[in-house]
C-alpha cells in the first residue's frame, strides 16, 4: 500500500508548527540584464541601504598587469551555471561576457551589488 505524502501512517495530516517569520523569507529575485545602466536603492533590515543592479552595460575589468579599465559589455557568450541565462543576456557571477577588450569573466554577485566587476581571460 502507497502512502500519502504529508500524512501521517494513521492517514492525519501534519500540521505546520508556525509559517514564516518576515526575516526568513525570501528576497525578490533580481536578474540584471544587458542594457543602459539602472541602478535600484533597496532598503536593508537594520535601516541600511544597499544599491542594486536591474541593468547594466559598463564593466569594471582588471587587467592582467593588475589595473582596471571601464569597458562597455558587447554580449554575454556563456554562463557555467544555466545556459538559458546567456541566452537572455543576463549577467551573474562567473558568466563569460564579450568586451570591448576581449572575453572576461564576472568575479561578483551584480544582482547583489551596485556595479559588475570582471577579470579579463587570457586570448587562445
Amino acid at each position: 500500500m502507497a502512502t500519502k505524502t504529508g500524512r501521517k501512517a494513521s492517514g492525519g495530516k501534519y500540521k505546520k508548527a508556525r509559517k514564516k517569520r518576515k526575516y526568513e523569507m525570501p528576497g525578490q529575485p533580481r536578474k540584471v540584464k544587458l542594457g543602459p545602466t539602472k541602478k535600484k536603492k533597496i532598503r536593508m533590515r537594520g535601516g541600511k541601504y544597499k544599491t542594486v543592479l536591474l541593468s547594466c552595460d559598463e564593466a569594471n575589468v582588471i587587467m592582467p598587469d593588475g589595473k582596471a579599465k571601464k569597458v562597455k559589455i558587447k554580449n554575454v557568450l556563456e554562463t557555467p551555471s544555466d545556459r538559458f541565462l546567456a541566452r537572455q543576456n543576463i549577467l551573474v557571477k562567473g558568466a563569460i561576457i564579450e568586451t570591448e577588450l576581449g572575453k572576461a569573466k564576472i568575479t561578483n554577485r551584480p544582482s547583489q551589488e551596485g556595479s559588475v566587476q570582471a577579470v579579463l581571460l587570457p586570448e587562445e
